[in-house]
């Protein structure tokens, strides 16, 4: 359940497109009626503006906003007006950079989209950098972590709710005994993360619970300062419990010294039309306070006000 509001008239796409085109006019920007259009408005609506505008004004939206706003602002808009796939492609070809190389960003991105998402990001990878997502990812990464992350990025797991219990036994057996013998690299342990569908790697982790007393987070943070075990335990929430991983992500990007306003931003426009309600309900079970008035008092400006749109409490 998406938590972005459109408001219940919504304007054609030319009207949306000239007011846009309005608010770069003259001096100044109009800020507040870039939010009020494109932080109330899905991705289909925000693809039709695009194309409309580049039509009307044989400019591409995404330069404009790009040549007329800065900082934070500019980089939650042009991140929000983009087509999801397009977004996560850049999002990954990003996390491929040696400045912006994110191990964690492309984990995400893998082990959080539907099978059928994820397959239209290689797409958009492929089309926008003329390179396949798969590539990048085995050239950036080295050692245990390509290991993972080439299969993640490729995968293409089965969306079902179908499981099938005995192999989830004999799984759940595989994986506490290569962790047990601190094989945690093992193919095997690979090949059931990133093959399994998320269905039978719930029941897989649930049978793990129930046979050895532990969950395999717990029994994976033997070596707390271990990066690559840091990566694998994040793997498995992203793939079972989303909005857990989202929660802490947020928290930690706004409770530390210094807002880290990348993964803030990431965060919010990635999932804004995804599971921002859970991650929301995540958030206030798990801080007692909500997640919008941490945002807002961490963030200020046009920053806050667009992602206070895109969790659900800007004006309609």
């Amino acid at each position: 359940m998406a938590s972005l509001k459109v408001p219940a008239s919504v304007p054609p796409p030319h009207e949306d497109a000239e007011q846009l085109h309005k608010a770069f006019e003259g001096w100044g920007t109009n800020e507040g009626l870039i939010i009020s259009i494109l932080a109330h408005r899905n991705a289909a609506q925000r693809n039709l503006i695009r194309q409309v505008y580049a039509e009307a004004h044989g400019q591409d939206l995404l330069k404009d906003l790009d040549k007329e706003l800065s900082s934070d602002f500019e980089r939650a808009v042009l991140l929000w007006t983009l087509d999801p796939a397009e977004r996560d492609a850049y999002l990954a070809n990003e996390a491929t950079k040696r400045l912006t190389s994110s191990n964690w960003v492309l984990m995400e991105i893998a082990c959080t989209r539907s099978s059928h998402d994820l397959f239209k990001v290689r797409q958009a990878y492929h089309a926008r950098y003329k390179k396949s997502l798969e590539e990048d990812v085995a050239y950036h990464t080295t050692g245990d972590f390509r290991k993972l992350l080439v299969p993640l990025v490729s995968a293409f797991r089965y969306e079902g709710e179908e499981v099938n219990t005995m192999l989830a036994k004999s799984e759940a057996k595989i994986l506490h005994e290569k962790i047990s013998d601190k094989a945690y690299s093992d193919e095997e342990i690979i090949r059931i993360l990133t093959t399994r569908s998320k269905a039978q790697l719930n029941a897989t982790l649930n049978h793990y619970n129930n046979a050895f007393g532990n969950s395999i987070n717990k029994n994976l943070k033997e070596d707390a300062d271990n990066d690559f075990l840091k990566l694998l335990r994040a793997t498995i929430k992203c793939l079972t419990y989303p909005e857990k991983y989202f929660e802490k992500l947020l928290r930690l990007s706004i409770k530390k010294l210094g807002t880290d306003e990348w993964a803030l931003t990431r965060v919010v426009t990635t999932r804004a039309e995804v599971d921002m309600e859970r991650i929301k309900e995540e958030y206030h079970r798990r801080n007692s306070v909500t997640l919008d008035r941490d945002i807002a008092g961490d963030t200020s400006g046009d920053y806050e006000r667009m992602l206070l749109a895109l969790i659900g409490h800007g004006d309609a």
